[in-house]
């Protein structure tokens, strides 16, 4: 059973940034941003530049993340890197074991506009299931190469896995999408046979 008062009450957004840092490495705001486009943002999201910081800071906070400003290689400022702390790492260690899990939520938008169809001229439909399994492939294109660059790197062994679930699914809703189009044309020689005017 989960026991709700050994999780720290901390938003989704800490857990994923904190979880960034448990990585071990010192990383930036930027280096976050990057990791979580290349990684969560295929299967959770990725939280913007300003979200970063401001969890970075509560974090600090909480004490559990740290951070050093170190010269930079090049140019003129100096970068505030940040590392987890032996509590940040226990801290998101017991969310990661014990916190309950949320559902996934499904929020389709090319559904939502398909299930309004009726109100689509159906040229206007076709795109919409055309252009969702474009941007599914092309996903399923990043996901693949982040699986692939994730390899070289022994420590992202889970993330890759994560990786692999994500070039899964977004296969799968580019075939739902191919199979949706299909559906669609089905639908529409099945509507023009059965109209009154005909």
């Amino acid at each position: 059973m989960v026991d709700d008062e050994k999780v720290p009450g901390l938003p989704a957004t800490s857990w994923a940034v904190l979880g960034l840092l448990s990585f071990g490495r010192e990383l930036s705001g930027y280096d976050l941003k990057k990791w979580s486009d290349r990684s969560l943002s295929l299967f959770y999201w990725s939280p913007s530049f300003s979200q970063i910081y401001a969890e970075l800071k509560r974090l600090e906070k909480a004490g559990y993340a740290t951070s050093r400003l170190v010269a930079p290689e090049a140019g003129s400022r100096d970068k505030r890197v940040y590392r987890i702390t032996d509590p940040g790492l226990a801290a998101v260690r017991t969310w990661a074991q014990e916190a309950p899990l949320d559902p996934p939520v499904l929020k389709h938008g090319p559904m939502l506009r398909l299930w309004l169809g009726h109100l689509l001229e159906p040229e206007r439909a076709r795109e919409i299931l055309a252009g969702h399994r474009e941007f599914a492939e092309t996903m399923r294109l990043r996901a693949e190469a982040d699986v692939a660059e994730a390899a070289a790197d022994a420590s992202w062994a889970y993330p890759r896995l994560t990786l692999r679930w994500a070039e899964r699914y977004y296969a799968a809703e580019r075939d739902l999408a191919e199979a949706m189009l299909a559906d669609f044309e089905e639908l529409i020689e099945e509507v023009e046979r059965n109209a009154p005017w005909r």
